[in-house]
């Protein structure tokens, strides 16, 4: 008989993680739920610039995704791997490394971006230095979790260790190329990708950040804590392993579905979709797996909450799993797309898979690291009730809101024009959903407060935090051959190191066959001569355009379809954005479209549209940006961001970086021209003149603003191609 060792499972980083996973969900919500309410009371922060809508919506799609989810992920993975591989983590100062360095990237992110530090890229919005944390600290992660596996003892790894892996390697992969970039500054960089290259790398990540980090470690996390919470084994070993492979190697290449019909080349947009359709395979596969591994304890998952979590979080996941391809071909896609059909859409899986999955996770943790019994069973129940009740009244009306949208937006008169020609049409029709959905966020936020208080008790009548004392015997030494009748793959789960490779492998295959060949191939990305670079002065407004988050609420793409060619203009060719660092194309139309905007208003519209929406389009639900209206506009490094974008291809000459002020101040002068030609504007703006003069104040003149540059990005927008 095997000589047994004695080790301590490491529970206070568990604990650490728990706590984090805690705060930082109810900041993520709450800040959403702030957002909701922006849409029924858009001047509920008027005037102040760090919580316009704008510059909270990637604060709040952070902390939720990368604070709330991110911690719960390292929670669980903490406890599962040391209880599965039978060891300590590898190092406690990397465990420690982990925790403090992803809170301080948290806040740092918690800062920056309200202060409009952004790169506009969904779900990577971080600039370059917290890039750069974000990979040191994650490699940490993957240290620990590895040399764990190396030093284990329990011969074979378990299936939830397979997603954690799948998860390390891939995400490396995805943040590492979606943010290569040249920094112009402390706090600002742009990409090396510009235009449709940008986007498809972009979305790339953006869908795969959805697979394997919001996906593969929960999956891990379900393979682990449902057998425990239930008592029973997982359903099937042979189903977890298709499940595993065909999901990595599947979900890598469904990127593009975000952007069909856009100026993507067809072949990936079509490779996109028929990946898409094949997951739904895989997916169900996974759900089918979990919830199948709960029978026999169906009794007991109508008196335990935590299985309660875990059966609608699963449930949620093959809900998700099913609409996500189903939104992918091509005739559901044009109707959803930037519609709210596709925040409904996001949130069932955010909600429920993930938030449900967690607050499971979390009933049943604690008890045990407190040495104690949950304070109240029926308050756990009660928080299950009350979050799937709020689950339900946010989803349900977003659903109705992307249905009636989409339905307005393509409804056209007999004599060819289009019924609701006005934007705003479309949106006064949806407020009544926005409602709800305030209301079915609030209800899920009460129930995490329940979940709180819950907590709290149970964790005063435990004991403290201690590590857990186990004994298991050393795993002896076995060839790296397979042995008589053994499987491939049953080989593979005791070689952590060939594991990883193979994973890695399926993770790339789709994306050098998708990104290569666009990057690549020059015939993918046709040139338009008519289309130039953006002025100095267009640059900075495009800067301050990013700045304020607009891509949130407004899409620059136009699709070949009839409805959007009447009301926008002609569609978007690829070649337009060949210059565009980083793509501007957005995911959700709050707003209309703006690829064709320049030209179509006067200056002084633009800059009343920004100072009060209200006036210039009735019954608007944009903020309006005063800030911009009065700050001065810091235009002292255009020269360095003129460089590089030279040096990423943008056909800047010496002559015009040299004389890039010149051009700036004759541009921002001509505006503030047009603007004089406005008497309203003249009287206004000499009053406030006289009023700063006789304070003793230094005037700024209207050339020196931030909404002069603005004005001249949004001018220029579409008119290389416009056809009169």
């Amino acid at each position: 008989m095997a000589q047994l060792e004695q080790f301590y499972y490491d529970n206070k980083i568990v604990k650490k993680f728990i706590q984090a996973t805690i705060f930082w969900g109810l900041i993520g919500t709450l800040v959403g739920l702030t957002l909701a309410f922006m849409f029924l009371f858009p001047n509920m922060t008027d005037g102040i610039s760090w919580l316009s809508f704008g510059r909270l919506r990637p604060l709040h799609t952070n902390a939720v995704i990368f604070a709330f989810v991110g911690n719960a992920i390292f929670a669980g993975v903490y406890y599962s791997t040391q209880r599965l591989l039978k060891a300590r983590m590898f190092s406690d100062f990397l465990s420690q490394f982990n925790f403090w360095g992803w809170q301080a990237i948290i806040l740092a992110a918690a800062i920056t971006l309200p202060l409009g530090y952004t790169t506009s890229k969904e779900y990577a919005e971080l600039e370059w230095p917290i890039d750069l944390a974000i990979a040191v600290v994650w490699v940490a992660f993957g240290w620990n979790l590895i040399g764990t596996m190396l030093r284990r003892r329990q011969r074979h790894l378990y299936v939830a260790i397979w997603f954690y892996l799948a998860t390390f390697v891939t995400v490396a992969v995805l943040h590492i190329f979606n943010s290569l970039s040249i920094p112009v500054g402390a706090l600002k960089s742009y990409p090396v990708y510009a235009g449709v290259q940008d986007a498809l790398v972009q979305w790339w990540y953006g869908h795969n950040a959805v697979a394997f980090f919001l996906t593969t470690p929960f999956l891990g996390l379900m393979y682990y804590f449902v057998p425990k919470a239930a008592g029973r084994p997982v359903y099937s070993y042979r189903l977890s392993i298709v499940h595993f492979w065909s999901l990595i190697f599947i979900y890598i290449w469904a990127g593009p579905h975000h952007l069909l019909y856009s100026a993507l080349p067809d072949w990936a947009q079509n490779l996109g979709v028929a990946f898409s359709i094949m997951l739904i395979a895989p997916s169900w596969g996974g759900m089918i797996n979990g919830l199948l591994t709960l029978r026999g304890a169906w009794d007991r998952v109508r008196t335990d909450a935590t299985l309660k979590f875990m059966v609608v979080a699963i449930t949620g996941y093959g809900m998700a799993t099913f609409e996500g391809p189903m939104l992918s071909l091509k005739n559901v896609n044009a109707i959803a797309h930037f519609s709210d059909w596709i925040i409904a859409h996001v949130h069932v899986g955010a909600l429920a898979w993930n938030g449900f999955l967690t607050f499971g996770m979390i009933y049943y943790l604690v008890p045990k690291l407190f040495k104690t019994d949950l304070y109240s069973k029926g308050l756990a129940n009660a928080h299950f009730w009350v979050g799937t009740l709020g689950i339900v009244l946010y989803a349900l009306p977003m659903y109705v809101a992307g249905f009636t949208q989409a339905l307005m937006w393509k409804d056209f008169n007999p004599d060819g024009t289009l019924v609701y020609g006005n934007f705003l049409e479309t949106v006064h029709e949806i407020i009544p959903m926005y409602w709800m959905r305030a209301i079915g966020g609030t209800l899920y936020i009460i129930g995490m407060f329940v979940m709180l208080y819950n907590l709290v008790k149970t964790v005063k009548s435990g004991s403290k935090v201690v590590d857990s004392l186990a004994e298991a015997p050393a795993m002896v030494s076995v060839s790296s051959k397979r042995t008589l009748g053994e499987t491939f793959h049953s080989w593979l789960e005791r070689k952590p190191i060939q594991l990883t490779i193979l994973a890695t492998i399926a993770i790339l295959i789709g994306g050098i066959i998708q990104i290569v060949p666009t990057i690549l191939v020059k015939s993918n990305i046709p040139t338009i001569s008519s289309v130039k670079p953006y002025t100095p002065l267009e640059l900075v407004g495009r800067d301050l355009y990013i700045r304020e988050g607009c891509v949130g609420c407004h899409s620059q793409m136009v699709r070949p379809f009839r409805s959007e060619v009447e009301r926008y203009g002609p569609y978007a060719k690829a070649g337009e954005f060949v210059y565009d660092h980083p793509f501007l194309w957005g995911s959700k139309r709050t707003g209309p479209d703006l690829l064709r905007v320049g030209g179509k208003y006067s200056d002084n519209w633009h800059f009343n549209h920004m100072y009060d929406p209200q006036t210039t389009s009735s019954g608007s639900i944009m903020p309006g940006y005063k800030w911009m209206i009065t700050n001065k506009d810091n235009r002292s490094d255009i020269q360095t961001k003129m460089r590089a974008m030279a040096s990423l291809g943008v056909p800047y000459t010496q002559e015009d970086i040299d004389q890039a002020f010149e051009q700036m101040e004759a541009q921002a002068t001509q505006i503030e021209q047009n603007l004089y030609s406005d008497p309203d504007f003249v009287s206004s703006y000499e009053a406030d003149k006289a009023a700063a003069t006789a304070a003793g104040e230094t005037f700024i003149p209207m050339k020196d603003r931030e909404i002069v540059a603005l004005i001249a990005y949004l001018q220029r927008l579409g008119t290389d191609i416009k056809i009169k």
